[in-house]
């Protein structure tokens, strides 16, 4: 009996040996074994919904859910300044992109997270959206060819619902352009109609901002303005567009749907004409036109896209009166004014990689490699934080910003394999801003340096709360997808 008992007990110390080095990181020269793709993508989605989970909470209140700009979660105090559309409509993306991350978890089998987390934020989704009327005004507008009443965005919020004040210099292009993006994804999510006829009527708003005047060799001055009010033309109210414009004439592509096209004549360059056309041609055509645009007049040598056209003439806004009727004149900006920043390159990069999905030129392709790595090399600095990571700047909104670059780098990953790298750099830096920074389900405006120690300066933007978010979540469906 002594015997066997001591047998039994060398035995189970062998066994228990053997287990612990199976599991132990020791046994694995002192490494961890990263999780596969499925346990990434669901540990991403987990952190997306916490992340967003608390932004919701900290930043929003009352029914209306007015958003304060700033939170921060060492002092529990919101800014009584309040978020602009364009941050608001961060939320929403962030909501997006976790509802596309549910829906990927679905199909791959993880119905018991999509079953207990979709809903939600599928309600969550419509009340931001319902919300945004607080942003929403009416104004009329003279462009370029014709004068129209339009109700849209403004930057800041309104009172009450269509209260807000959007004329002029209040509304501007490209707010429209990123919660056009958001509604088509919406729509995509959800088949919501609401969603479909908001963001179409939208992007007529902003394509009535598209310089349609000639030049002297009858050819349009083309590219849209930052906002009504201005005449200085940018990459921000250009390139965000292009996507949702291949998306629309996607939507359309089997139908029959038509749309009033207006335009000026090219050979007495001054009568405005009308005619109709099918939907899915002319969303195509004007995705084709822009994307030309752009990057015949603000690609820069060293392969990213600089900031905006200046130096324009005329140097206000002025009108001209033809056949009786007031137009806007047109404007040649002459000068290409700098800096770069990701999400300008991260637009057209998405653009590029959407062109080619439904063209099959290869045009696009080219382009979308050589951004791809242009723009990695020039905005990702390895080791100037911390080794082994990669450094993007994050002064003033370029948090928000480099989410859009991360995004294009997935949309552009099933035809260009080599971005995957590029991707992991957002990866490896969320990840370690979780893991040594995470506070009350909040990340440091800086991911690899941290909080600051006086807990008075930790205010954190509520849309890079959402962007963290997004980017997880976006991250969580390319595990599963790629």
């Amino acid at each position: 009996m002594i015997f066997f008992r001591n047998t039994m007990t060398t035995c189970t110390f062998i066994l228990l040996v053997l287990l612990t080095a199976c599991s132990d990181p020791a046994s694995n020269n002192g490494k961890v074994n990263p999780p596969g793709p499925v346990d990434l993508s669901e540990q991403n989605l987990q952190r997306a919904m916490e992340l967003t989970d608390n932004a919701i909470s900290s930043h929003f209140t009352g029914d209306g859910m007015a958003m304060a700009r700033y939170y921060n979660p060492y002092t529990g105090t919101r800014s009584d300044e309040k978020g602009s559309i364009w941050m608001y409509t961060s939320a929403i993306e962030a909501v997006n992109a976790i509802l596309g991350a549910l829906e990927s978890q679905k199909d791959h089998g993880n119905t018991k997270l999509y079953d207990a987390n979709f809903s939600k934020y599928l309600t969550l989704l419509y009340k931001l959206y319902d919300n945004t009327g607080y942003y929403q005004g009416t104004f009329t507008l003279t462009s370029y060819t014709q004068t129209k009443e339009w109700s849209v965005y403004g930057v800041n919020r309104g009172g009450s619902k269509g209260s807000a004040q959007v004329g002029g210099v209040e509304n501007v292009y490209d707010d429209q352009m990123w919660f056009i993006r958001e509604l088509l994804n919406a729509y995509k999510m959800t088949g919501n109609n609401e969603y479909l006829q908001k963001a179409e009527y939208l992007t007529d708003y902003v394509l009535d901002g598209w310089d349609a005047t000639r030049d002297s060799n009858g050819a349009e001055h083309g590219g849209i303005t930052w906002g009504p009010g201005y005449v200085t033309k940018h990459s921000c109210s250009n390139g965000p567009l292009v996507s949702s414009l291949v998306w629309l004439h996607e939507l359309y592509k089997d139908k029959s749907d038509e749309v009033t096209y207006r335009y000026i004549d090219a050979a007495d360059k001054q009568t405005r004409k009308t005619s109709q056309v099918k939907k899915s041609d002319y969303y195509l055509d004007f995705s084709k036109r822009i994307y030309a645009w752009q990057k015949s007049q603000l690609l820069r040598s060293d392969g990213v896209y600089d900031d905006m056209r200046g130096g324009c003439s005329p140097g206000s806004i002025e009108t001209e009166t033809i056949n009786g009727i007031v137009y806007r004149k047109g404007g040649n900006c002459q000068d290409r004014v700098g800096p770069a920043i990701t999400y300008n390159s991260g637009s057209m990069l998405s653009g590029a990689a959407d062109l080619y999905r439904v063209t099959n030129d290869i045009t696009y392709l080219d382009d979308a490699k050589k951004l791809s790595d242009a723009s990695f090399k020039y905005f990702a600095k390895l080791g100037l934080t911390k080794p082994d990571y990669y450094t993007y700047d994050i002064s003033g909104f370029n948090n928000w910003f480099n989410g859009v670059l991360m995004r294009a780098y997935v949309d552009v990953h099933p035809s260009y394999g080599t971005v995957s790298d590029y991707i992991d750099s957002f990866q490896k830096n969320l990840d370690y801003g979780y893991k040594n920074f995470a506070y009350k389900g909040f990340l440091p405006t800086n991911l690899l340096v941290g909080w600051s120690r006086d807990n008075g300066n930790n205010n954190t933007e509520g849309m890079f709360n959402f962007a963290f978010a997004a980017e997880y979540a976006l991250l969580a469906r390319y595990e599963l997808e790629k």
